[in-house]
């Protein structure tokens, strides 16, 4: 079993995981389902009967707002009230010191990918080489690779 599914499995980490989707972008109860099976790598899809009562229970309390193509977004009166939680309303880094901190928690990601299932990777070398490339260019204070 996924080691958190026992918090994830609660509506109270259903309601967060969907608040914090929504917060990114807009999505429709499906697009959330995915998101979070792909995020759990599989060990948990929630299902229809929980995320759709969750979002019209989220849209009734005024947190989330349903657009006219279906998809939910974030009320604009509530979201600066969740940009305090932690993956919730996270807006994108706000200068370069954020974006140095962000990168850093991908790369951590990545080196744990490595070591604990280095297939995953292998579609993307390519691109991460190019991103690493580009990004000594830039620590080296020329141009682009």
């Amino acid at each position: 079993m996924w080691p958190f599914g026992w918090k994830m499995h609660g509506r109270r980490g259903l309601r967060m995981w969907a608040l914090s989707l929504i917060a990114r972008a807009p999505k429709n109860g499906a697009e959330i389902v995915d998101a979070i099976e792909e995020m759990t790598q599989g060990w948990w899809r929630p299902s229809p009967g929980s995320i759709y009562p969750l979002l019209a229970e989220l849209q009734q309390e005024g947190l989330i707002q349903k657009r006219e193509d279906g998809r939910y977004e974030m009320n604009p009166k509530v979201r600066g009230e969740l940009e305090w939680i932690p993956g919730v309303g996270r807006n994108r880094p706000r200068g370069i010191a954020e974006m140095v901190s962000e990168m850093d928690g991908f790369v951590s990601y990545l080196e744990d990918l490595r070591t604990s299932d280095a297939s995953k990777l292998g579609p993307y070398r390519d691109g991460i080489r190019k991103i690493a490339e580009r990004l000594r260019a830039v620590a080296e204070g020329g141009g682009s690779a």
